[in-house]
């Protein structure tokens, strides 16, 4: 998913490591993440709820959120017992 954001605005060449960070590194913007977002809630529904993830985060968090911190976010969630 996060491929094909990237591709869509010609990034699809920038390293994407764990450690990436969706602003800094990947120089994704705000609009970016609300399109991965969606695409999360249409693959996985509620169970992955990107708005809820960020909802308790600090502004200085939501900049420096990182590819794995979603990635472990979603497991999470995907493992998370009684969600379907």
């Amino acid at each position: 998913m996060l491929a094909g954001v990237l591709e869509e605005y010609g990034l699809d060449d920038a390293e994407v490591t764990m450690e990436s960070r969706f602003t800094e590194d990947l120089e994704l913007e705000s609009i970016d993440l609300v399109t991965l977002a969606g695409q999360l809630q249409e693959r996985w529904g509620e169970r992955v709820n990107f708005a809820e993830f960020i909802a308790g985060m600090e502004l200085d968090e939501i900049i420096q959120l990182t590819v794995g911190r979603l990635v472990h976010y979603v497991l999470d969630r995907l493992r998370a017992p009684g969600r379907s």
